[in-house]
């Protein structure tokens, strides 16, 4: 150990930066250690504390005041339901509130190992409270309520107010099940009086052109198989919800039960990074394997990431092609309850380990998944999904071609700026879109937007050769790291690939390089930016630093890796846009419009600041620009569709506050069946049709006629594009820069 921390302080200055931390440090290391966890998390500790010291951009101090933070954020992973500790565990740990700097600073694990044995003890226990529950029927009828805002909800005093919470925790759990099993029973009661074609009519036209032959065989074959069930009665249902529910629970616990103190550590090391910034984390082995997985763009399943919040996994993105992308009724946002492998009794997912929920959802090819979720405006449904493969192909830039006026505009689709490091002849985010820029231009468009909407990011390197295509040369984006030197990075080459109006889309979910392009282009007054009030505010870069080039040599095995930042973006302007993100020229309302999703809403977040700006020259038609956005906003204002958005959006922030949910099934129904109808006007957003059509450009022609699979995910993308008012709007100002930069270049002539 001292060998470690004397070869830190005599290199400090070469390893400083992130780019030289993982030179050969384990040259300098002793070769063989103990071998026991206590050691191997001294190490571990050690060389995290010493990375960001050394290599976070803003490196925070340990102090009480950071061990506060570390405390309350701890706990609220270890129990975030507040369903295991009891308020005497939490004050015989309040002892230690400003004492984990200590622990830190010692390289000692006092605290951890407390919090860690109770933890396990309670967690024992706990499973005889849900296990009474479940074993006799439940009242359904009496009149109580289930309070979820775990937040603000105090810890059980002693264990028969902790067993009153899993009483009422489990009931809850139960009533969801039973209510959807009546619901199915239901509808299936309902459409016994249609023959199987009937119904297989209805369900072709849910599905419209993603209905497959196999589809339509299999959901015949279930239907068949379920109308030959005889009905059940509410004992039967609720006795079978009930069993799920004990299932579910087993399941979890079963679970919990294979984790290894290394498991628990890591969250216990991710509270305290994570008090740098909402951005740095620690990956154990197994996490940064499934790092590295992701990485390489493989991706299966039904294409959506996860995200856990307390004890609920979310939806946090979908990938774009993906089977719930292309099937329209998954959101982002919406929390996973349960999960059901096709026909099979659904599990409780809520309180798993979202490592878990991802195995049950992720499966073969061709099989059937059913997700039971809350959507954000209160409802529960079960949404079925055919699992696929989510082709890399649909990860990549693509374009289309629309006409407004008898004049062709084009839009070039970007869901991510990739790149592969590895092999410079690789097809890049950059090249790609250059490419389908030539390809529009040899369409004849005179306009382009580019749709960055729900694009997160990826490569520096790709963003500032893709804003490059449309100046001459010139600063893109300004970096700063720790030591306060900020560094303009520019476009070199002269040449302007695009020269005529240009739009640029954005949402809250744009992020990092999106973030950075946008900025680029309206500081430049080279395009306009439309879409939500603000993007995402990630104004950070990230590096993925592997501890195992540290202790080469070592017998600890596998340390992970450290996700650290180490630098901010600025503008051209000289602002940030962290937790500011760049904020749209045309303002269009959308679902998530007052939702606490951006940077500004997330803890730990780096401060907004700014920098001197850079010399740039902006674009010399900027007066078409500004016309087009004046244009715009008058359009905007009696926009019936931006209505029923915003009315929607508002909606859901109403809903955002109300946790507490009726345990009595009239009233829980009752209470399901007003969402629904309070739901039904804001379908209409989905109908919407904005007179457009849209064409693939010459060469996915060629290809989609020798790829069917590529020419049914063409063409759902083309039918979305049709219900898209922001995509619309898009195109108006499209046309609205061509007509006043025609007019201006004949007045120029005249």
């Amino acid at each position: 150990m001292n060998t470690i921390i004397a070869f830190m302080k005599r290199h400090y200055k070469i390893i400083a930066t992130v780019v030289v931390m993982a030179i050969g440090l384990w040259s300098f290391m002793p070769k063989k250690f103990s071998g026991t966890d206590p050691e191997k998390d001294k190490v571990l500790l050690e060389i995290l504390s010493y990375v960001l010291e050394k290599g976070h951009y803003q490196p925070a101090k340990i102090d009480d005041n950071l061990s506060k933070k570390i405390y309350k954020d701890y706990l609220e992973a270890l129990d975030p339901s507040k369903r295991f500790f009891l308020q005497s565990d939490i004050d015989e740990f309040s002892k230690y509130e400003t004492k984990i700097d200590d622990d830190l600073n010692n390289r000692t694990f006092t605290f951890f190992n407390l919090t860690y044995d109770r933890l396990l003890q309670r967690m024992q226990e706990s499973k005889t409270y849900y296990q009474d529950v479940l074993s006799k029927p439940i009242d359904f009828n009496v009149k109580e309520e289930y309070n979820t805002d775990f937040e603000k909800l105090p810890f059980a005093k002693n264990v028969k107010e902790l067993k009153e919470r899993w009483r009422k925790q489990t009931k809850f759990s139960v009533l969801g099940t039973l209510v959807d099993k009546e619901k199915m029973q239901e509808d299936l009661l309902k459409n016994a009086s249609k023959t199987t074609q009937e119904s297989l009519e209805e369900y072709k036209t849910k599905l419209g052109k993603r209905y497959t032959e196999e589809l339509g065989k299999k959901y015949q074959q279930d239907l068949e198989k379920r109308k030959s069930e005889k009905p059940k009665s509410y004992e039967e249902l609720e006795k079978e919800s009930r069993e799920s529910t004990l299932n579910s629970y087993n399941e979890y616990f079963n679970f919990v039960k294979d984790l290894d103190r290394e498991d628990w550590f890591s969250v216990y090391i991710n509270s305290v990074v994570s008090q740098f910034d909402p951005h740095t984390s620690y990956f154990p082995p197994t996490a940064k394997e499934k790092f590295d997985v992701e990485m390489s763009g493989k991706l299966e399943g039904i294409g959506a990431r996860l995200q856990k919040k307390n004890d609920i996994t979310e939806i946090s993105e979908l990938i774009s092609g993906g089977p719930a992308w292309r099937g329209k009724e998954l959101e982002a946002g919406d929390k996973i309850l349960k999960v059901a492998q096709g026909n099979a009794e659904p599990v409780d997912v809520v309180g798993m380990r979202i490592d878990d929920v991802v195995k049950k959802i992720k499966g073969p090819k061709g099989t059937e998944v059913r997700l039971t979720v809350k959507k954000n405006d209160g409802t529960v449904r079960v949404i079925s999904i055919i699992r696929d493969e989510v082709e890399i192909e649909e990860t990549y830039a693509k374009s289309t071609i629309t006409m407004k006026d008898g004049v062709k505009y084009g839009i070039i689709n970007l869901p991510k700026f990739y790149i592969d490091f590895d092999n410079k002849d690789s097809r890049d985010a950059a090249k790609d879109v250059a490419q389908e820029v030539e390809r529009l231009k040899q369409e004849g468009v005179e306009g382009i937007a580019i749709d960055l909407r729900d694009n997160g990011g990826g490569s520096l390197k790709t963003v500032i050769d893709i804003a490059g295509l449309f100046i001459d040369k010139g600063p893109v984006v300004q970096v700063r790291g720790a030591d306060g030197r900020a560094e303009t990075m520019p476009d070199k080459d002269e040449r302007i690939q695009w020269n005529g109006p240009l739009v640029i889309m954005i949402n809250e979910f744009s992020a990092s390089a999106s973030e950075i392009l946008a900025a680029a282009m309206q500081d430049y007054k080279r395009g306009v930016i439309i879409g939500s009030t603000q993007s995402y505010g990630k104004g950070t870069v990230q590096n993925m630093i592997d501890l195992n080039n540290f202790v080469r040599g070592s017998n600890f095995g596998d340390l992970g890796a450290l996700k650290a930042t180490t630098q901010k973006f600025y503008r051209i302007n000289g602002g940030s846009t962290q937790k500011e993100g760049v904020k749209s020229d045309v303002v269009m309302p959308d679902k998530y419009e007052y939702l606490k999703m951006g940077e500004k809403d997330v803890p730990n977040a780096l401060a907004w600041d700014k920098i001197e700006p850079a010399k740039f020259t902006v674009w010399s038609n900027y007066q078409a620009l500004d016309l087009a956005i004046a244009n715009s906003k008058t359009r905007l204002l009696n926009n019936q569709q931006l209505k029923l958005i915003d009315e929607n959006a508002k909606f859901l922030d109403s809903r955002e506050d109300i946790h507490s949910i009726s345990l009595n099934i009239n009233d829980y129904k009752a209470e399901q069946k007003k969402l629904e109808e309070a739901n039904k006007k804001f379908k209409a957003i989905t109908k919407y049709n904005n007179g457009l059509s849209f064409m693939p450009i010459t060469y996915d022609k060629n290809l989609m006629s020798k790829d069917e699979t590529l020419k049914e995910k063409r063409e759902v993308w083309f039918d979305d594009l049709t219900k898209d008012v922001y995509v619309e709007e898009a195109v108006n100002i499209l046309n609205d820069i061509y007509k006043n930069s025609s007019k201006t270049l004949a007045q120029k002539k005249g």
